[in-house]
């Protein structure tokens, strides 16, 4: 990881000298490493003394419910005058886990208008230019990995506690597939280490995430797996398709989708893998691949997305059957780079 420069240090140092309120925001369904830098953020500024509050663009995902502080995060589908109010009292804003204002979903006009200091921290590639510091490192596991040194730079490591580690620790275990991808550099693991000197309970927050789901989930994944996975050989691709129809059987809730796409990776030859989900409006994708291919480059060119070489995500605003096709149809165009 780069090191934060110590100019960037000290102008956050400075502005905090003359802060009182701080919003912090991160992007529309989000997952573990946006939670957790929410929550880690949120608690690390409430020790410093200031007044902090923190809204998403829709609610959390059922596996992440039990984190200490998720209840008190602000979403602007349920409380959009509420936010609004935040954005106005706001010297100082924080965008975490994302490069586009447009997924804040409907906040990024408050975002745009509001006089605040905006500070960026971010590892997904290509950030866009909506704040007046921006601090990006692909190279980095997770946003929360980011957050770690940044709190270390501006405070030092005694303010850090059990509970912002643990958030910290969610962040960057749910963004890596449990240290699967994402997670070559010995520097990682190193963090890690001294977020369990925190004396953080590993074995339990993994229990927490990953072995709580409910049994209309394991259902829905059973079902989707025999009947809606659809395998191209010539492709060395897999992918699965779930409509609005197929989770209201299953009686889904935010999150019972989550790692769904990976599954198709466990075959063999398989190097690139997607997940089709229905919408009302249009058809939220998640593509994940091995090696080389850049999924992150095929989303953005075709769907509307972006992320990581090896994890990004898109969305079609048509229907499944259109989205199908086109996705099929673009397979031969990338027969040699899915070899």
């Amino acid at each position: 990881m780069k090191l934060i420069s110590k100019e960037v240090v000290n102008r956050i140092k400075d502005k905090l000298k003359d802060t009182s309120n701080i919003l912090i925001l991160s992007h529309y369904h989000p997952d573990g490493d946006a939670v957790g830098s929410v929550l880690s953020m949120s608690r690390f500024f409430r020790k410093m003394g200031y007044k902090v509050s923190a809204a998403l663009p829709d609610s959390s995902p059922a596996f992440l419910k039990w984190m200490k502080g998720v209840e008190d995060i602000l979403i602007f589908e349920k409380e959009p005058e509420l936010i609004e109010h935040k954005f106005s009292k706001a010297d100082l804003i924080f965008a975490l886990d994302f490069n586009d204002p447009s997924r804040l979903k409907g906040m990024e006009i408050w975002y745009e208008k509001s006089g605040a200091m905006k500070i960026l921290i971010d590892h997904h590639p290509e950030p866009k230019k909506f704040s007046d510091i921006t601090i990006s490192d692909v190279s980095v596991s997770s946003t929360c990995e980011m957050l770690y040194e940044l709190m270390k730079s501006v405070r030092g490591a005694d303010i850090i506690d059990k509970e912002i580690a643990t958030a910290l620790f969610v962040g960057i275990m749910t963004d890596t597939g449990c240290f699967s991808f994402n997670s070559s550099d010995p520097e990682t693991y190193i963090r890690v280490a001294e977020l369990l000197g925190y004396e953080i309970n590993k074995d339990e927050i993994f229990s927490l995430v990953y072995d709580n789901y409910s049994d209309n989930r394991m259902r829905l994944l059973g079902y989707v797996l025999k009947e809606k996975m659809e395998v191209i050989p010539e492709y060395n691709t897999a992918f699965i398709s779930i409509t609005m129809d197929e989770l209201e059987r299953y009686s889904f809730v935010m999150g019972d989708t989550e790692g769904f796409v990976n599954y198709p990776l466990s075959i063999r030859h398989v190097r690139f893998s997607a997940l089709f989900i229905e919408k009302p409006d249009h058809v939220k994708i998640s593509f994940r691949s091995k090696g080389s291919f850049p999924a992150n480059l095929f989303s953005r060119k075709h769907f509307n997305g972006g992320g990581h070489l090896n994890a990004a995500g898109g969305e079609l605003y048509t229907n499944m059957e259109e989205t199908l096709r086109l996705f099929r149809s673009l397979l031969p165009e990338y027969a040699k780079d899915l070899k």
